[in-house]
């Protein structure tokens, strides 16, 4: 499937949101994530489906001062 994470093109094999995040190694609670410009919450990700061309967008906090 291809998707768009973060602003790059990607293909990926994941169909669901937590599928994704787990392929590109994201981990911890602390994660934001939005499809299609609609914020998807922590408990909704095992749930919500990802079709091609979908636009994800990941963040993670930042370290540093």
């Amino acid at each position: 499937m291809r998707l768009i994470i973060n602003g790059e093109t990607q293909i990926v094999d994941a169909t669901t949101l937590s599928q994704l995040l787990a392929a590109l190694e994201y981990e911890g609670e602390w994660l934001a994530t939005a499809v299609n410009g609609e914020l998807i919450h922590r408990e909704e990700r095992d749930d919500h489906i990802l079709t091609d061309n979908d636009r994800i967008e990941i963040l993670t906090p930042m370290q540093g001062g």
